[in-house]
This record gives C-alpha cells, structure tokens and sequence, in this order.
C-alpha cells in the first residue's frame, strides 16, 4: 500500500507537464501518501496500544518540569473547571483554534512561497515534506502515547497523573452534534505523538519563511511559539515532544544539501520519463 500511495506523486509528474498546477497536485499526492502512513498503524488498534510508550516522555517532561508534568502546571494554573463543567475562556479558545488552523499552515506556507518566490519552491517543498514522512516513519516504529492517552489508560498505569485533553472537550461544545464527523476525519492515529509534527512542520514553515523576509519570518515563528505552547497547555502533546520535532526539523535543514545530489539524480530521471511519455 505504501508503495502504491508514494508512487503516485511520481507518476503525476512523469502524466503531465511541469506546472504550478502540477506542483499543486504533486503536494497534494505527497500528503495522500502521507495520510495513508500515518493511519496505517493503527489499523490494528491492539496491536498497536502492546507496542505503545507511554512512560518515557513522562519522565522526561518530569525532569523539565521540575516533578511536575509542563501540561498539569499549564491546566491547573490557567484552565478553568467547575461542578458545571469547563468554563471556556478567550485564552483557551485562541489556543484550541492555533491548534486547529495548523492543517492549512505548512501547505499555506508553501503556497505562498510557490506564488511569490516560485524559484524556492521545490526546496521549501522537498524539506516540508520530508519532515512529514520521515516522521510517519518513527510512528511506525516508535508508537508513543500523547498526555492525553496516558490519562484514558490510567486504570492500567500507576501514577500517570491527570491531563484534560482540552482540545476535545472545545470540539464537543463548538461544534455539537457536528464534533463526532468532524473528528473521525482529522484523526486516525492517537499513537503518533513522537515528535511532534505539529510542532516539527510549524518551525520548518518558520524557517522557510524568514529566509524570505523578515515579516514572514515573524509571522511564521509566531505561529510556531504559541502552536508549541497550545500543544502543551491543551494535552495534545509533551514538551519532549516538541523538542523531537524541533530537532528532526533541525536534521532535515543540515542534512539536506548532502542528499541534494541524489536528489536531484531522481529528479533527472523523472524529467526523462516525462520528456519520452510527451514525446
């Protein structure tokens, strides 16, 4: 399946013409591909929860918290709970919709450098998406379980303390009757926690964007610094999670001009495929 799903980027380039609209669809395909890998581990839901981590990130975020997890000092300092359930204030809605808004932020990075700086583009392109697939790659193999998770397990883990998974607990009281579709199409894999790729995507868009400018580049880490916070406050992830991201960002950036070569050997020999199916 997986070698069906990134093969179609491939095929689309070699079908048609190099244009923006191929680009366009290429990107679109990538992410296709992505989808398909990042979902396909939890297809077997047993399976997966027995091969789940969940106490590493714990201790880790134990240790920078100074004994307490980052996320129950963010929610028992600034989240509000009472008899009548969450009382939702502006600081949580900001924070649960930055979390929302990030399914258009890396690809509305790169639709606005392929628009304006087209000549960045396959580079800006190529980087964001391998930091995509090389994380759905480690969710394959390190299955890891966001605080949120840990908390639905607690009758089986000892001493895994409490964490609201606020970003839900919104959805089901925005969105109503509304909430359940919505979700089942978003989600997919509640085992895909490390690293972060909300966090991993956000600094790349980050970064790509203040090699433009200085604005964008303001923008694009504004974004990031409060998404890492929400991420946090809100359970979806640990700070050990967002320090994997960071630094598997951080991996792709220094080690991408060593895989430029054969990069661009494959890109040689998809042009040539494309040049003889228009001939």
């Amino acid at each position: 399946m997986q070698a069906v799903a990134f093969a179609a980027p491939v095929g689309l380039a070699v079908a048609m013409r190099r244009s923006p609209r191929r680009d366009v669809a290429v990107c679109c395909l990538q992410m296709w591909a992505y989808v398909a890998a990042y979902k396909a581990p939890n297809d077997d839901a047993l399976l997966q929860e027995q091969r789940a981590r969940i106490d590493y990130p714990i201790d880790v975020d134990r240790v920078l918290g100074l004994g307490e997890l980052p996320t129950v000092r963010l929610q028992s300092a600034l989240a509000s709970l009472d008899a009548d359930g969450p009382q939702w204030r502006r600081l949580d809605k900001v924070l649960v919709w930055t979390h929302w808004v990030w399914f258009m932020v890396p690809h509305g990075s790169l639709a606005y450098i392929l628009v304006r700086h087209p000549q960045r583009f396959p580079r800006a392109a190529v980087m964001t998406y391998a930091v995509f697939d090389i994380g759905a790659m480690i969710y394959w193999v390190l299955p890891t379980a966001p605080p949120w998770y840990a908390t639905s397990v607690a009758h089986r883990q000892v001493g895994h303390p409490a964490v609201r998974r606020m970003m839900v607990e919104y959805g089901e009281f925005f969105w109503r009757d509304g909430w359940g579709p919505l979700y089942s199409v978003l989600g997919g894999n509640p085992l895909a926690a490390m690293p972060s790729l909300h966090f991993a995507t956000s600094v790349m868009a980050a970064l790509l964007l203040a090699e433009i400018g200085p604005l964008p580049g303001a923008l694009g880490w504004s974004y990031a610094a409060t998404l890492g916070f929400a991420l946090v406050y809100l359970g979806e992830h640990y700070v050990a999670d967002l320090l994997a991201g960071a630094a598997l960002t951080a991996l792709v950036r220094r080690t991408g001009p060593r895989a430029a070569p054969a990069l661009s050997w494959v890109r040689r020999q998809i042009a040539t495929l494309e040049a003889q199916a228009h001939a």
